[in-house]
């Protein structure tokens, strides 16, 4: 997503009155303006889709300790939608046969024959994929082919 896309989500958020949405988009530029402003550069698509990342992992972390603590449901539905929202902003992760056929481009490409050459064929499907895939099944389906 870039900046000008998250601009228009929350032109959007703003018109449809949407409360939830509209402050998850405005942490996310804040974010993102933190980081324009520190290092002193416009933010790129990779570094607004790195911000968000980081706060979908931030909230999850939120949410698991409110589900444990288990006293305030309505806080947990809303650590949810924020959950939720934050993901949409994401671009669609690569999965299913498109992901098994990168790994196996991959394989060819990166010359790896045994599980001790995994790190390199999942560091070249991050660098393929922008870190957009799905990490766990990725994982699975290389440790199979390098069995």
């Amino acid at each position: 997503m870039t900046n000008e896309e998250l601009h228009n989500e929350m032109v959007a958020a703003m018109k449809a009155k949407d409360k939830v949405r509209l402050s998850i988009v405005r942490q996310v530029m804040g974010e993102v303006k933190n980081l324009e402003v520190n290092e002193r550069r416009d933010a790129t698509e990779e570094d607004v889709n790195t911000m968000i990342k980081r706060l979908i992992k931030q909230t999850t972390e939120t949410l698991e300790m409110s589900r444990k603590a288990g006293n305030n449901q309505e806080r947990t539905d809303t650590l949810t939608q924020q959950v939720e929202i934050l993901e949409s902003l994401l671009p669609e992760q690569l999965s299913g046969d498109a992901l098994v056929e990168l790994i196996e481009k991959t394989i060819a490409e990166v010359g790896a024959a045994t599980r001790k050459d995994m790190g390199r064929v999942m560091s070249a499907l991050n660098k393929a994929t922008g870190g957009n895939f799905d990490k766990a099944a990725a994982a699975k389906e290389v440790g199979a082919r390098l069995a």
